[in-house]
Formats: C-alpha cells, structure tokens, sequence
C-alpha cells in the first residue's frame, strides 16, 4: 500500500465547503476515497461521506459536533479560516479557539498514529516578537478563559495575523503533548492563496501588502490544491516522523527574508498602507 494511500482512513475537516478544504476533499478522493466528516456552517459540495453543520465561532455548536464524529479518526484538519473583514470575537473563535477545542475534544478518538494538521499562514511569521504572550495564552485552560485573556487586548498585530502566530506556536508547544498519545501535529503556513478570502485580505491588509507578498513569492497566488496536497502529506503515512513543523508554502519568501535576501522593512512598509 502506498504511504500516501488514504484507503480506509477517516479523516475529519474543517471549512470543507469552499477554498483549502474543498481542494482537500479532491485530493482525498484521489488517494483513496477515505470516509471524510466535514464540519463547516456551509454545506460543502466535494466528496464526502457525513456532513455536520458546525458554527466553529460556537462552542456549544463545535462540542455537539464533535459528539457526533465516532472514532476511531486517522486525521484531523483544521482548516476553516475567516479574514478581519469579520468581527474581531469571530476570526478569534474560528481561527484559534475552535481548532484547539476541537482537537482536545476529538485526541481521545484519534488512533495511534494519527495526525493533526492546520491551515496556518505565512501571516503568522512573526511568532518571536509575541512569543511570551502567545505561551501565556496557551497555557490557559478552555475556551472562556481563553476569550477572557483576549477580550479587549492590543494584541499588537492584526487580529488575523495574532491567531496565525498562536497557530504556529500551539502546533509546535503541542507537539510533545500529542507525540505521547502517538498523534502528530503539523502546520501550513501559505503565501496568499487563490481563494474567496483573497478579496478580504486585499480588503484589510491593502493592495500593496497582498501584491507584494504575491510578487516574492512565486508572482502568482498559491492555488488551493497546492495547499491541500501539502496537508494531505502531513497527514500521511508519508510524514510518520514529522511533527511539531510549520511548513511554508511560500517559494522561499519567508526564508528569503529571514536570510536577508528581502528586506523585511519593504513587508512592513507594503503592509502599513491600504490601497
């Protein structure tokens, strides 16, 4: 059997419906046709076996979920994302306290062996400069003390970006968490993607910001299938010993900055105007 052979397996993912996730559910198809439980609010038109209509920005919504989903699950994706163009409170719930409620909520049904894998964003690059923060966050328990933490703080990013970051930091802290109950877990971390919410971040991080992260990396969007077979890989057989990874898919712009080769001070200044 192949090592990137979903036959067989049930996997679970998030915002299934549109962009990633539904990219996700052809690629699935491909390598295996898996039993595939979508959680989204939307109703997701790819190939799938169960479909739960889901308000991640609910925890009472994610928890009854995730009662629903029977075990034993061979992967978890959390994809669903949504941009600033949404309220602050939502992009906070969606974007970092559902996937950490949903995999407390789902590890006991993971098998071993199984894996977690997130759609992150290259947005989130700058993890060091809130490190101490970010930790101080994660080592809060549950949701509401979470939300209590958050609840008016200048989190001195944008809120998308802030929940980018916690997403880096939360998959690489958990790592050693989830390694003992033989579950990994692994991020991706893409430039601007081809999707609906590219509107959006030209919207709320400006033209100049979204074109020039465009410009160094590749010239062009990532395409949504791009993304997918990434994650997909992550959750394989294929990634048996890789954990605790923020994978870029980037063509290089973030090591470019990191090595100097771009100046960071172009990104900051592309990204402080809208246009």
């Amino acid at each position: 059997m192949s090592e990137f052979d979903f036959n067989g397996a049930h996997v679970v993912v998030t915002g299934g419906a549109s962009g990633v996730g539904a990219a996700l559910l052809d690629v699935l198809d491909e390598l295996g046709k898996p039993r595939v439980t979508v959680l989204d609010i939307n109703q997701p038109s790819g190939p799938h076996s169960a479909y739960i209509q889901t308000n991640l920005a609910d925890p009472a919504s994610l928890d009854a979920a995730a009662a629903q989903i029977g075990g034993p699950i061979d992967a978890l994706f959390n994809n669903a994302g949504v941009a600033d163009t949404s309220q602050r409170d939502i992009v906070l719930a969606v974007n970092l306290l559902a996937p950490i409620r949903l995999t407390e909520a789902l590890q006991p049904k993971i098998r071993d062996g199984g894996a977690v894998a997130i759609t992150a964003s290259v947005a989130g690059m700058n993890w060091p400069q809130r490190f101490a923060e970010i930790q101080e966050l994660l080592s809060l328990d549950g949701w509401d003390a979470k939300s209590a933490w958050l609840d008016g703080r200048d989190l001195g990013v944008d809120t998308y970006s802030f929940t980018k970051e916690v997403m880096q930091v939360w998959t690489m802290r958990d790592a050693t968490r989830l390694r003992q109950n033989g579950i990994r877990i692994n991020s991706v971390c893409p430039a601007p993607i081809e999707t609906p919410l590219l509107a959006d971040f030209r919207e709320t991080i400006g033209e100049a910001g979204i074109d020039f992260g465009i410009q160094h990396s590749g010239g062009r969007p990532v395409s949504p299938r791009e993304v997918a077979t990434v994650l997909a890989f992550l959750a394989s057989p294929a990634a048996s010993f890789v954990s605790g990874q923020n994978l870029d898919i980037d063509l290089g712009f973030r090591a470019s900055l990191a090595t100097g080769m771009l100046d960071s001070s172009a990104v900051r200044a592309s990204s402080s105007g809208k246009e």
